[in-house]
Order: C-alpha cells, then sequence, then structure tokens
C-alpha cells in the first residue's frame, strides 16, 4: 500500500494545492495526516474542506487544532502563534470548528503497523528533537513504523539493538529503504510552514509492500499565500516567514 504521509498545513491552501497535485501522480491508496490542520496561514476553512474530501484518511489533532476548537489554553503559545489562533477561530465556519474538536488525540494504530502522532507518542504536544527524545518515543510505541509532525523538520530516527541514530532529510527527493527488524520514527517535513529554510512544501511518500519512503519537496505560490495572510489582520511575519523557509 501507498501512503501520502502529510503534516502541518497550517491554514495554507496554496501549499497543500501544490501537494495533492504532485500526490495524484504517485497512486496513493491512503492517506495519512499528522496535525495542525490550521494556525498561521489565512485559508483553514478551505483546508480543511479539501482534506475532508481525501478518501481512505487517517488523521490527528495537531496542538493548534486544539487550540482553535477550544480545547487547548493559548497562553502557552507566542503571541504571533496566539494571534494565528484567534484569528481562525473568529474565522472559522462552526462545521469545522466541530469538525477540529471531533478530531482523534495522538497516537492513532493505522492498518495494524503504522503509528501516527503529532508531536510524540507519549504526548501529542511534545517535540521530538534529537536522539534522546526518538529513544523515549521508541518505548511507547509497538509498530515499525511511526510517523510524527510538529517540529516541521524532515528528519529520520531509527532503533537498532536500542541503538537511535537520527538523520536531517537535506537533499530533495530522498529515498530510504526501511530496514527489516528496525524500528522508526518519521516526520516528512510541514506542508504549510516549512522551517528548514526550503521554504517549499514537504510530504512523504511510504510504500509498505516494497518498505520504501520518499521524501518530497514541491514549489507552491508562496505570493500568493502571503497576499492572502497580508490581506487579513493576521501579523505580517506570517507571510514573511514562508519565502525563507522558517
Amino acid at each position: 500500500m501507498r501512503y501520502l504521509v502529510f503534516s502541518d498545513i497550517h491554514g495554507n491552501l496554496e501549499a497543500l494545492e501544490a501537494v495533492l497535485k504532485d500526490a495524484r501522480k504517485k497512486r496513493i491508496d491512503h492517506y495519512l495526516f499528522l496535525g495542525d490542520l490550521v494556525g498561521y496561514g489565512a485559508s483553514p476553512n478551505e483546508v480543511i474542506q479539501q482534506v475532508q474530501a481525501l478518501a481512505h484518511l487517517s488523521l490527528v489533532r495537531g496542538n493548534h487544532d486544539k487550540a482553535v476548537a477550544g480545547l487547548d489554553s493559548i497562553q502557552t503559545f507566542n503571541p504571533i502563534a496566539a494571534a494565528g489562533i484567534e484569528w481562525t477561530r473568529k474565522s472559522l465556519n462552526k462545521k469545522y470548528l466541530h469538525f477540529l474538536a471531533s478530531l482523534a488525540k495522538s497516537p492513532l494504530i493505522v492498518h495494524d503497523n503504522i503509528t501516527i502522532c503529532h508531536g510524540a507518542p507519549f504526548d501529542e504536544d511534545y517535540y521530538i528533537f534529537g536522539e534522546f527524545d526518538a529513544a523515549e518515543a521508541f518505548g511507547y510505541i509497538s509498530t515499525p513504523v511511526c510517523f510524527f509532525g510538529h517540529t516541521h523538520f524532515p528528519f529520520v530516527y531509527v532503533e537498532r539493538e536500542e541503538m537511535v541514530e537520527g538523520t536531517f532529510i537535506e537533499k530533495f527527493p530522498a529515498e530510504i529503504k526501511l530496514e527489516k527488524g528496525a524500528r522508526y520514527l518519521i516526520n516528512p517535513g510541514s506542508v504549510g510552514q516549512p522551517r528548514d529554510r526550503d521554504p517549499r512544501a514537504a510530504y512523504a511518500v511510504y510504500d509498505s509492500k516494497n518498505n520504501r519512503l520518499k521524501f518530497n519537496r514541491v514549489e507552491y505560490n508562496i505570493a500568493e499565500s502571503q497576499r492572502k495572510i497580508l490581506a487579513t489582520d493576521l501579523p505580517a511575519a506570517l507571510a514573511e516567514r514562508l519565502s525563507l523557509g522558517i
């Protein structure tokens, strides 16, 4: 089975559309979304509508999804992120607010052999940064592969005989062969707000039959996403960072 693995759209419709268009060439059987449909970007209604329309979709909530739905306080967010949450909450159609509130909490096991989560399998809001965090996370998963988001960085952690090694993905496309007997924690990067200084939208395709994973990047209309943000009351910094990939 071929899975499209994507995360952290953050209300960026143009980036999402570019990813879905590119993915149509790759014969996707199932979609795995790792949280944060909204927050930061100016098209939350349209993003949710497009993701909801995907057939064969498994998804979990992100911290911005929770906060917009009123399930979490914004006090832990920085001022720019909090402003994005408040704007999104006011701008979102009620049916989509209800949809965000109904999203599953991490972790979620899909097809018995894949775990998906937003932050970490032991805490949906925790950031996995580095091998120490990854080693702790491996203790909470029972599947060979766990996909996570939240950090906005494309990364692979592999556990072999209780040793954990992490690799930051810098060149695209990048393909890896998953080894038998090893376990993997994989972040596909962010669709709508990359932070690895590459502004292109990021996603991955996992071929479970052949045990292969491919990291992809795709250009999108950043200027249009920026224009939409600047036409609202959202902080201008949210538009500026898109072209920088930070």
